[in-house]
C-alpha cells in the first residue's frame, strides 16, 4: 500500500500560539506512529512559525518509522539535516514569505545547485525527493541530478478535483509513470485529502508515499486523530 507519512506542522503552530509546550509535538508524533501511521513528516522554515529546528532534532529520538524533513535547503536546514540524517529528506524552493509552499523545482535551472545538495544528502545515507509540479521536464530533470524520489505537488489537482474535473489527475499519473520507468520513487502531497486520496491513490501509479498535514490534522478536529489516521490507511491500501 501506499504510506502515510504525517505533517505535524499544525500541531507545532498550535502549541505555539499558547507560547507553551501544549499539545506536546513529541507525544503527538509517537501517538501517530501508535495509531499506524507510517511516517513523519515536518517542514521547518527559517522564521520558526511553527516546528523549530529544535523539534526536528528532538524527534529524531523518538520517531520509529520513516522520518522525513522537507524544506529550502538554505545553509542552516542543511546543516540541520546532516546532523540529523532522517530517512528521508524532500527538498522544496520555499520562498522566505511563504505561507505554504506553491510551486515544485525548475530541476533544469537549478540543476547544478540541486545536483550538489543531493549528492551530500546520499552520501550521508538520507533518501533524497525533490518537490516537483507535474511535469515531465521537471522530473526528468529530477532524474539527471540523482535524486531517489520526486515528491508530486498536489494543489493543482486538488483545486480540480473539487470542481468535478477528474481529468486534472492525468498529468500526475504520467508523470509518476516516467519517474518509475528512470528509477525513481513517487511521493506526493499538498491539499490532499479523505475527499480525494481515495481517487488519487486509484489514477496514480507507483505511489509510495504520500505526505499529509493541514487536511488530516482538520479532519480530526471532527473525527478523532485515530479514526481520522485509520480512515487514510483504509483509502490507501
Amino acid at each position: 500500500m501506499t504510506k502515510l507519512s504525517v505533517n505535524i506542522n499544525k500541531i507545532a503552530t498550535l502549541r505555539n500560539a499558547r507560547g507553551g509546550d501544549y499539545p506536546n509535538v513529541i507525544q503527538v508524533a509517537k501517538d501517530i506512529e501508535k495509531f499506524g501511521g507510517q511516517g513523519i513528516t515536518v517542514h521547518p522554515r527559517p522564521d520558526e512559525r511553527h516546528i523549530r529546528y529544535q523539534d526536528a532534532y528532538d524527534l529524531k529520538k523518538v520517531v520509529t518509522t520513516e522520518f522525513n524533513i522537507e524544506g529550502n535547503p538554505i545553509s542552516k536546514f542543511l546543516e540541520m539535516v546532516l546532523k540529523i540524517k532522517p530517512t528521508q529528506v524532500t527538498l522544496v524552493p520555499d520562498a522566505l514569505d511563504a505561507i505554504t509552499s506553491n510551486a515544485g523545482w525548475d530541476t533544469l535551472k537549478h540543476v547544478d545547485f540541486l545536483a550538489e545538495v543531493i549528492s551530500e544528502c546520499k552520501r550521508n545515507g538520507i533518501r533524497t525527493s525533490i518537490f516537483v509540479d507535474p511535469n515531465v521536464q521537471m522530473v526528468e530533470g529530477a532524474a539527471k541530478i540523482g535524486a531517489d524520489r520526486i515528491e508530486l505537488y498536489t494543489e493543482i489537482f486538488a483545486d480540480q478535483y473539487k470542481l468535478g474535473n477528474e481529468n486534472a489527475v492525468k498529468p500526475y499519473a504520467e508523470c509518476a509513470s516516467l519517474a518509475y520507468k528512470l528509477g525513481m520513487g513517487v511521493n506526493a502531497g499538498h491539499d490532499l485529502s479523505l475527499e480525494n486520496i481515495k481517487f488519487f491513490k486509484q489514477s496514480v501509479p507507483h505511489l509510495a508515499e504520500v505526505s499529509i498535514g493541514h487536511a488530516l490534522i482538520s479532519e480530526a478536529l471532527y473525527n478523532g486523530l485515530q479514526q481520522t489516521i485509520s480512515e487514510y490507511l483504509e483509502k490507501l491500501r
